[in-house]
């Protein structure tokens, strides 16, 4: 497994496991917690899940799967905004501990820029750190504005990552945000990096893909896994799914390969907000 540094020089999975809209529907979450511990067993230990999804449903469902799992993973799940204050946040914290029945969260993000001022938030972090409820914090869907405003309150520099929407068809944050980030040693967190199976019927990524004997998903997942500073966590509730992105992880794409997908979905060309889902 290829793994991505962290600003405080611990690695992580290049490809983790995402859990959007996972423990919705109950007569589907046998199959989702098997997929989740498939994708375990083939190394993709990193699962990222927020108190936001199903209103906690999704961190149930992840404690559920993680159990007795817990050394081998790398936790990250995500706070409301409104949510990050001094007083809320660690309310918030133990709530999602709870669901996820562990002790530490991993990775705790921000999850989109609120009202609560960053200082307070930071703050609110480094205590859960000192109180040993999280080991490391970071945030989601900042744009470069907001990550130099981050950068600019104290202790704002220690964010470990910021998870945004990237794939093949959103490279919008290329222009401004990306180089920044890298510059600051920030990797990203790509979600969505198969647009929720909408990129996968783009009639030029299949017909690559047919030419290498590969899906569409798997090379649209080599591609970011092409970059050293970004991990992706696809989510899927379905092993055979689960098999299929863990096998882009053997997928290496050549430089006339990446020029083509640079034809088929070219980067941007100017500056525009920061795209979301």
């Amino acid at each position: 497994m290829k793994r991505i540094p962290l600003p405080c020089g611990e690695t992580v999975p290049a490809l983790g496991q995402g859990t959007w809209h996972m423990g919705d529907d109950p007569q589907r979450c046998g199959e989702e917690i098997a997929t989740l511990r498939r994708g375990i067993e083939l190394g993709l230990t990193l699962i990222d899940t927020a108190e936001m999804y199903g209103d906690g449903r999704a961190e149930s469902l992840v404690g559920e799967a993680i159990r007795g799992l817990r050394d081998d993973i790398f936790l990250v799940t995500k706070v409301y905004p409104h949510n990050a204050s001094r007083r809320a946040m660690p309310l918030a914290c133990e709530a999602s501990l709870r669901r996820l029945g562990v002790e530490a969260i991993d990775l705790y993000l921000l999850h989109w820029p609120g009202t609560v001022p960053l200082a307070e938030t930071v703050e609110a972090f480094e205590a859960l750190q000192r109180a040993g409820k999280i080991r490391h914090w970071g945030v989601s869907n900042f744009d470069r504005e907001q990550m130099e405003s981050l950068h600019a309150v104290p202790g704002g520099a220690a964010a470990q990552a910021n998870q945004l929407l990237y794939n093949l068809g959103r490279r919008g944050l290329e222009w401004d945000l990306a180089p920044w980030l890298r510059q600051h040693r920030v990797p990203v967190m790509a979600y969505s990096p198969i647009e929720q199976g909408r990129l996968l019927r783009t009639r030029g990524l299949g017909s690559m893909a047919k030419r290498l004997g590969r899906t569409p998903a798997q090379v649209a997942l080599a591609w970011l896994l092409a970059q050293d500073d970004v991990f992706a966590i696809p989510k899927t509730g379905r092993r055979e799914r689960l098999e299929e992105n863990a096998a882009a992880l053997d997928l290496t794409l050549s430089p006339d390969q990446l020029r083509e997908l640079d034809a088929l979905f070219p980067p941007p060309s100017g500056p525009g907000p920061l795209e979301m889902l």
